[in-house]
């Protein structure tokens, strides 16, 4: 198992503390990225031992660490989770018994986002994903991910990097598995994202869409990071002066969102902020 964090020791700790309680006990490694904390992330990792053993990646580059952790692995099945991530003590054994004997397979479990552990509930239908390739909870053998060359460390800002390798790994014949009982539970606390920090992470992500779309420009790839004409035109529509205008002003300032209409104007400002980075970038890879 792989796990690439940075700076989030508090939520590290309770994400090891799980995993130290799988029924597949003895069965699995996990290796966890350290991507240049600043924190007591290596107190963190150190306490887990001998289950966690740690990695040290010096900048703030998410395939740079992941391509580390899969270069240290020594099982033949890669387990991708995140540092926020809550894992049921099957979690790891539904993933092996998913992956079987089989080859040629990308196995990936319902995502439950919740605001604290004591939300834990079962999964429902609306936890299902057809993402192919997710690494907040996916499986896949690591000589597949070697093959098609792991994560481009070129993707060194927020978002894509792991769409790009599904694009791949599915171009290299592989198969989606979805397997109800690898279950796992992401915390996100309303108050844990500043909305200042969502608008930076929706720029990041648009310049990064991009950057995808340049390396595979099809209609897929098109479709799902929104570079099209028809979106355009709509944000242009969603998106204009007044209406940002509009969106501020409900949007507020405090960290946590205070009601479905200062969700939507939030949402809305974050749109538009992707668009505005992805156009933008567009425009500067065309010259």
């Amino acid at each position: 198992m792989i796990i690439a964090t940075r700076d989030r020791a508090g939520l590290l700790r309770a994400c090891l503390a799980r995993l130290a309680h799988q029924s597949a006990a003895g069965r699995f490694e996990v290796v966890v990225v350290d991507n240049g904390s600043s924190d007591d992330t290596a107190a963190a990792i150190g306490e887990a031992q001998p289950l966690a053993h740690g990695l040290f990646v010096g900048e703030p580059n998410r395939g740079k660490a992941r391509n580390a952790g899969i270069a240290a692995a020594r099982g033949n099945i890669i387990i991708f989770c995140d540092d926020d991530t809550l894992a049921p003590e099957g979690f790891v054994a539904a993933h092996l018994a998913a992956q079987g004997a089989a080859t040629d397979r990308v196995v990936s479990g319902p995502i439950v986002n919740i605001a604290r552990a004591a939300d834990m509930r079962p999964p429902t239908a609306a936890n299902y994903s057809n993402a192919f390739f997710c690494t907040c909870n996916v499986s896949v053998p690591k000589a597949s991910l070697e093959a098609v060359g792991g994560f481009d460390e070129a993707f060194d800002l927020y978002g894509w990097e792991d769409t790009d390798v599904g694009v791949r790994l599915r171009a290299h014949g592989l198969k989606r598995v979805f397997a109800w009982e690898a279950v796992i539970y992401h915390i996100k606390p309303p108050e844990s994202q500043a909305f200042g920090r969502r608008i930076a992470l929706a720029q990041e992500k648009g310049t990064m869409a991009a950057r995808f779309v340049r390396k595979s420009p099809t209609w897929p790839v098109r479709l799902a990071t929104g570079a099209y004409t028809a979106n355009f035109v709509r944000a242009a529509l969603m998106g204009s002066t007044p209406l940002r205008a509009l969106y501020r002003r409900l949007a507020g300032t405090g960290s946590a969102p205070q009601g479905a209409i200062q969700v939507w104007a939030r949402e809305s400002l974050a749109d538009a902020a992707y668009i505005d980075a992805l156009r933008a970038a567009l425009v500067r890879d065309a010259h």
